[in-house]
């Protein structure tokens, strides 16, 4: 079930620059298929995407699209695509829908959610 306060925020997002739509919605799209049943809302202005606990958030800038781990420091980062220096929270920052291959993004959603699930 999508949140009205999602749809809002992509339709309004979709008419002020429609190139970062559509990148947020390929991110979207891959979080959803790694996790089907994430929960997603809208905070701090972008999509935050939930299990037992958050794992990610999708914001979109003029220039590009950051996926941020809240915990990322606790992420191994084989690829060395993690950006962040920060005492917990690292992101991945997207220019095009092929930087989410090219970074790996799934191997790294994947890992935040598992560790998101850890009591």
């Amino acid at each position: 079930m999508t949140d009205v306060n999602v749809s809002r925020l992509l339709q309004e997002l979709q008419i002020t620059n429609p190139e970062r739509y559509e990148l947020v919605q390929a991110v979207r799209q891959a979080i959803y298929r790694l996790v089907p049943d994430a929960l997603e809302r809208v905070m701090y202005g972008g999509f935050m995407f939930s299990g037992v606990a958050q794992f990610c958030g999708v914001f979109a800038y003029r220039e590009h699209v950051s996926v941020e781990f809240g915990r990322g420091f606790d992420l191994d980062d084989p690829h060395g695509v993690l950006e962040g220096s920060g005492k917990l929270r690292r992101h991945i920052r997207l220019v095009s829908a092929a930087d989410i291959t090219s970074k790996f993004l799934e191997l790294y959603v994947d890992a935040a959610y598992r560790n998101s699930q850890l009591p």
